[in-house]
């Protein structure tokens, strides 16, 4: 019989005392949550919607001349280095001020002042959301895991994804993957997009739902060095977007990463005598390993421990 809670996900409010039970409960059972009351602005998500949508509107001669993405930049169509494809275009970018804003159009200066001050905003609510995460599981050091954000080496990321509509699709009712399935390798994601929908999670039932679209909440994606540092107590949740026949689909994700050189190992705290299921290793290397692979495969497999027979 399938589980009751198979099609519901979970909403978390973030202003409400129960939101830290919520976030473990929602990590456990999914490694994937919504949520409202989230403090960041309509006016700021919407503001830099639309300039992203005006970049992606550009000639794909103009847009190309920011890509492609080494590591930051344009891309389109193909994902990562290891023959990924799939129906979406997109950008690529971090906080720093290393990247050329002149490529990304006309409005390039609004664009980076719209993209730093929503930057901002959201790692906030990430943090906000690690402490909520250390408290539901009784971690004395609230910042044990917003503290790798909030680092000045924070290898942190900001994805903004196009999937253009498809009109073969609503000719022919078929499904074209616009994002392959996969987990994300960081410590937490959020994602934000437009109406349209497209984004199916995995449940280990290993059944696909989709997750109906809310432009006014944000939905939290547990990675796999969450998943490390909690000794598999929280699942990095496997996830995918199709194309739509109808609509466009824009989504942005801000990806919270530690620093490179940060060991990714289960806290003392939550071992309580137990094994470790994981092999140490350093954000660098788990990053490194990431890239000679593809999107859906069981990236972590490489590093976890056999429990000797």
């Amino acid at each position: 019989m399938a589980s009751t809670f198979s099609s519901t996900i979970p909403i978390v409010d973030l202003s409400k005392p129960d939101a830290k039970t919520l976030i473990v409960n929602a990590c456990e059972e999914f490694g994937f949550f919504k949520v409202i009351n989230h403090g960041v602005s309509m006016e700021a998500i919407s503001q830099l919607e639309t300039e992203a949508l005006k970049f992606f509107s550009l000639p794909l001669n103009e847009k190309e001349k920011a890509g492609p993405p080494n590591p930051f930049g344009y891309g389109s169509k193909s994902i990562g280095p290891n023959g990924d494809v799939g129906w979406v275009e997109y950008l690529l970018l971090n906080n720093n001020q290393e990247h050329d804003f002149s490529l990304y159009g006309k409005n390039h200066e609004k664009f980076r002042c719209l993209l730093n001050s929503y930057m901002s905003s959201v790692k906030k609510m990430a943090c906000d959301i690690l402490e909520l995460m250390a408290e539901g599981l009784k971690i004395q050091q609230k910042n044990v895991f917003s503290k790798l954000l909030r680092d000045k080496e924070s290898d942190s990321v900001f994805r903004v994804n196009h999937y253009p509509a498809c009109p073969e699709l609503a000719v022919n009712g078929q499904n074209m993957i616009g994002f392959g399935e996969h987990t994300d390798p960081q410590i937490i994601s959020l994602l934000r997009s437009n109406n349209t929908s497209g984004l199916q999670i995995y449940l280990r039932d290993g059944s696909w739902i989709p997750v109906p679209p809310d432009h006014n909440s944000f939905f939290i994606n547990v990675g796999d060095s969450l998943q490390v540092m909690t000794n598999g107590r929280f699942g990095s949740v496997r996830h995918r977007v199709l194309a739509n026949g109808f609509k466009s689909r824009l989504s942005m994700i801000y990806f919270g990463g530690p620093p490179l050189s940060e060991k990714i190992t289960p806290l003392p705290s939550l071992m309580k005598g137990k094994e470790s299921l994981y092999k140490e290793f350093t954000w660098f290397e788990y990053k490194n390993s990431t890239y000679g692979s593809r999107l859906a495969d069981n990236r972590l497999g490489h590093f976890e421990r056999i429990a000797a027979s």
